[in-house]
């Protein structure tokens, strides 16, 4: 089935997108030269497309693949908008690292940054794999709130004002689950990480601006009235 779907999707468009890939040290963000990356079609992974290596600075060259036409991303639309790509990663002295679902789309570039971990003894290789896209995958409905939110004097910090922070706090769960694990997570990076998975990179300049602009009110919201905090 996956093969027929590659080949009819080769049939149909001749639309490519570009990646290119970023692999560092976990330790210090040291880049890591001669790095090894397989590249495959999710779903197909005994079928390797490319191998490239990483230059000195990390980096790969940007690499063209096969993406569906621009307009399912950009209009109203059943057919998935994007390819999705499996990366295997591996350098000497460093664990292995997979990436499943690296999300493709037409004629814009994608950058996927990749850490990894140095040899330890008991410890496997890492597998991430990349949900489905907000705009694509069959998600829960938001959780309804209160649109106006009390903000009370908790007895520990309690900000004056709205200020954009460096970090933030993300909860790995729904906020009932008290037993997921936060992780502080650099502003920007959420954001950044946050945009690119409601948002096409296809869409207009003004269309991402303004959903980077509601993104970054929200979150700064959070931050404000410290909602969820007992979480």
């Amino acid at each position: 089935m996956a093969e027929f779907q590659i080949k009819a999707m080769q049939q149909d468009t001749d639309s490519k997108g570009q990646l290119q890939i970023n692999v560092t040290s976990a330790l210090g963000a040291k880049p890591i030269s001669g790095a090894k990356i397989a590249i495959y079609y999710t779903g197909e992974p005994g079928r390797e497309l490319e191998e490239v290596t990483t230059n000195e600075s990390g980096q790969t060259e940007e690499l063209e693949l096969y993406a569906p036409p621009l307009e399912y991303s950009v209009e109203p639309s059943e057919q998935q908008p994007y390819s999705e790509y499996t990366m295997e990663v591996t350098a000497p002295g460093y664990e292995p690292v997979e990436v499943v679902g690296a999300e493709i789309l037409p004629d814009v570039k994608a950058v996927q940054n990749i850490q990894m971990i140095p040899v330890q003894e008991g410890r496997e290789y890492e597998r991430f794999i990349i949900p489905a896209h907000t705009l694509f995958g069959d998600y829960p409905p938001k959780i309804a709130e209160a649109e106006i939110k009390p903000v009370n004097e908790t007895g520990e910090i309690v900000l004056s004002r709205v200020v954009v922070p460096e970090y933030v706090i993300v909860h790995d769960g729904v906020p009932t689950d008290s037993s997921a694990a936060n992780y502080w997570v650099r502003y920007k990076d959420y954001i950044k990480n946050v945009a690119s998975s409601e948002i096409y990179a296809t869409w207009s300049d003004a269309a991402i601006r303004a959903n980077i602009l509601a993104i970054m009110s929200f979150t700064l919201n959070r931050v404000y009235t410290e909602w969820y905090r007992s979480v």
